[in-house]
């Protein structure tokens, strides 16, 4: 490979740090000096480039070059070979992105988004869906199997729309040297901001805001005060909350000039060390619609479940409620369960399963979001009430998870965990098992660990379901069912010698 293990040309200063250069776009020129995976001494007649292999977990076209190194290269797909340029070498592996695309895939398209090869947000968008979902299927099912964990024969796809899903948003803010504003996302893996002026995975109702708010923002007196916009679509309507780093008079009246004109909720978030809520327009009482057992609920077939700003909220509303519809589906039979619903949030499936008729216990770390799941429990039992006892509690604590187990001596356990998992709930369901286990992840490789303890505690994977969440991202949420062979008997009331 030219130029590895070689000192570089020295290069004249760019003044842009190297913390703020991007990668070129696929098809752009490389910088003289630039690392290249071509071979110098390569005959003219031979192929020039790479051919990529397959992707990696993470979306990037994985490669080896003459010399047998792993390449992982950006923007490259299966069965592509690409004039790849590296631009961070390590021991075991390079990183490099495509200069240029020799042979394409089938399944490559053009990207929907204008802005995609700059914004960090979307980094599948060259893949085809269909592929994108089958990449994703495959890294479940290869964690999986690197853990020991057979999967079923027959797994389950939960997906929605391709473009306007995206229900909620960050945009960052930032104040140039001289006075220019730029508003949009993150690039990848870097804190230099894209300006957004379209985004096709947020929903309509937000998306139309984006260039407004950017003239608001540019229009402000104090802009730099602003640390971030956080964009909500509910039932209600859009909803806009300024993280608002100082307090300042006239930019309030700005805001809510805006807010009017285009009918949003408005709030900020005020101070610096300890901000603090605060509505400037009326309080709304937001809330979104998730699926219940049929006519449990005024409105038949549906729950509303109330949150506030800083609740967590799945982004993709169609996906959400196709997750929560398989819950119900996957643990039949839930007349009288004893069910424990751990990181319970504000509801999303402790209303529907006990909608069902299950007893539910609700645990979530949260206080904030106890009082909301015990307010949403008693909003939505109306002519039939729910059966759901909302706590807090530390979930990563093994003698808390302990105790909750021995107590409540569940028949069906959900836990819809954060990136992070479960080991804790996990290591004491392998030592205290359960009938059934429906684990909802959002992350495939701490799914895969803990999947792994309860295979070894003697469970089984009897369904899986992958959840496209986030189209156009490797980002990928699943859902498994485990069940218990030896505990099953007390699920369906019989005794251990029945």
């Amino acid at each position: 490979m030219a130029m590895l293990g070689k000192r570089r040309p020295r290069r004249e200063r760019s003044g842009v740090s190297g913390l703020q250069k991007r990668q070129p776009p696929l098809g752009a020129p490389v910088a003289s000096g630039e690392p290249d995976v071509r071979d110098d001494d390569a005959r003219d007649d031979e192929p020039r480039g790479v051919v990529i292999e397959r992707l990696a977990h993470d979306g990037r076209g994985l490669a080896h070059d003459a010399a047998g190194k792993t390449l992982f290269v950006e923007g490259a797909l299966p069965g592509e070979r690409v004039d790849a340029a590296v631009h961070l070498t390590r021991k075991r592996f390079d990183e490099a992105h495509v200069r240029e695309l020799l042979e394409g895939s089938p399944e490559r398209v053009t990207p929907p988004c204008a802005h995609y090869g700059r914004c960090g947000g979307c980094d599948l968008q060259h893949l085809a869906v269909p592929a994108q979902r089958r990449h994703k299927l495959a890294v479940l099912i290869d964690l999986l199997a690197r853990q020991g964990v057979d999967t079923p024969d027959e797994p389950q796809l939960l997906a929605g729309a391709d473009h306007g899903y995206r229900r909620r948003a960050r945009l960052g803010v930032k104040v140039g040297a001289e006075g220019q504003v730029h508003l949009g996302f993150r690039a990848h893996h870097s804190h230099r901001l894209v300006d957004i002026e379209r985004c096709t995975i947020l929903v309509p109702t937000l998306d139309v805001l984006l260039v407004p708010l950017h003239r608001q923002v540019a229009s402000l007196d104090a802009p730099r005060q602003v640390g971030h916009l956080e964009l909500l679509d509910s039932d209600q309507g859009a909803v806009l909350l300024v993280r608002q780093l100082k307090e300042h008079a006239g930019d309030r009246e700005r805001w809510l000039a805006f807010a009017a004109q285009h009918r949003l909720h408005l709030a900020w978030l005020a101070g610096r060390e300890s901000p603090s809520l605060e509505w400037l327009t009326p309080t709304p009482a937001l809330s979104v619609r998730v699926p219940s057992a049929s006519g449990a609920s005024a409105a038949a077939g549906e729950l509303t479940l109330g949150f506030a700003p800083g609740d967590f909220l799945q982004a993709n509303a169609e996906v959400n409620r196709q997750m929560v519809a398989t819950a119900l589906t996957w643990l039949e039979s839930l007349e009288g369960a004893v069910l424990l619903d751990l990181f319970a949030g504000v509801g999303n499936f402790s209303l529907p399963l006990a909608s069902a008729g299950a007893k539910v216990t609700a645990v979530e770390g949260s206080p904030t979001m106890v009082e909301r799941l015990t307010d949403n429990a008693r909003a939505n039992s109306r002519g039939q009430p729910l059966t759901v006892e909302a706590r807090q509690g530390n979930l990563n604590d093994a003698g808390v998870v302990k105790a909750l187990l021995a107590e409540i001596a569940p028949d069906t356990l959900l836990l819809d965990p954060p990136r992070d998992g479960a080991d804790a709930v996990c290591s004491a369901l392998a030592a205290s098992p359960v009938p059934r286990v429906l684990y909802v992840s959002c992350d495939p490789a701490t799914l895969a660990r803990d999947a792994a303890r309860l295979v070894h505690g003697g469970y089984r994977l009897t369904r899986l379901a992958v959840a496209d969440m986030f189209v156009h991202t490797s980002h990928l949420e699943s859902m498994l069912l485990f069940e218990h062979p030896r505990t099953e008997q007390r699920r369906q009331g019989a005794t251990p010698d029945g």
